[in-house]
């Protein structure tokens, strides 16, 4: 009876591409798995792997290749220069996403007239990525973040924690749990896509509840801009991150409710990705 035969980085990579997946995504898991730089899968593709090593690996492959997130199944994700703890309870942070963040980031230092120590909400803030970012960013800001799911909390408290990051986490439907509150500046990506999209079913492994809103998917971006005026200081800002055609439908929203100087910032497509607005001084 002759030996199994030898499986290399090299074959177990190539076997992972004939699955499905694509090469980063399969360097990106062995590289997990063996706890190696992908620089280094490039120098040693010849090297045999561990019985148990390529079985972990080929688990691996088979959810990637039935959709699972790959961050879901490293559980983490780099966003905004912060490595973040990710998991089913919360969406994948995306680097679109980014641009709301920097956007936040240069209304408050400097680009409108904000205290120092701004009073800064996120609604629906899963992971904490955008809550976490600001604060890593403008130090003296002091950053609210809210989520109606109790385990993305628990994973935004986590990623704050492990950061030593002093953003405040609250368990509510949006402003429920900062009821009597002020802001000078609330961020949000809330869910944004309409329920029967058919765009859904790539993101089935992800909380439908944190992705769509309604027949339009406009439905809590229009709850939001309704009782943010009650939650912001005069001058308050207001952000979003929408979908890549919703960009006049929020802008027509918020200056119905009085914002001004309503504007939209683009994705790395570009896409209006973001749109916001003022109150008042």
């Amino acid at each position: 009876m002759s030996d199994a035969p030898i499986v290399t980085v090299a074959s177990a990579l190539q076997a992972a591409r004939q699955a499905g997946l694509d090469r980063l995504d399969a360097e990106i898991l062995m590289g997990s798995v063996l706890d190696k730089p992908r620089s280094w899968l490039l120098a040693h593709d010849t090297d045999p792997l561990a019985s148990s090593t390529l079985a972990t690996f080929e688990s691996l492959v088979a959810r990637r290749a039935l959709g699972e997130p790959v961050a879901y199944l490293l559980g983490h994700k780099e966003f905004f220069g912060l490595d973040l703890a990710v998991g089913p309870d919360v969406l994948v942070p995306r680097p679109d996403t980014e641009v709301l963040v920097e956007w936040a980031l240069a209304l408050l230092q400097g680009g409108a007239a904000l205290p120092a120590q701004a009073q800064v909400l996120d609604l629906g803030t899963g992971s904490g990525a955008i809550a976490l970012a600001i604060q890593h960013g403008h130090t003296a800001a002091r950053v609210t973040a809210v989520d109606a799911s109790a385990g993305a909390l628990a994973m935004a408290q986590h990623n704050a924690t492990r950061l030593g990051l002093p953003v405040t986490c609250l368990l509510g439907s949006w402003f429920t749990p900062v009821t009597g509150s002020r802001f000078d500046l609330i961020v949000s990506n809330p869910p944004y896509i309409a329920e029967a999209d058919p765009h859904l079913a790539a993101l089935q492994h992800e909380p439908k509840q944190a992705l769509t809103s309604g027949p339009d998917g406009l439905d809590d971006i229009r709850l939001i801009i309704e009782n943010a005026p009650a939650h912001l200081h005069a001058g308050g800002w207001l952000l979003f991150e929408h979908g890549w055609d919703q960009a006049d439908a929020v802008a027509a929203l918020l200056q119905r409710h009085g914002f001004l100087d309503v504007t939209s910032r683009e994705d790395l497509g570009g896409h209006r990705r973001c749109t916001g607005g003022h109150l008042p001084s």
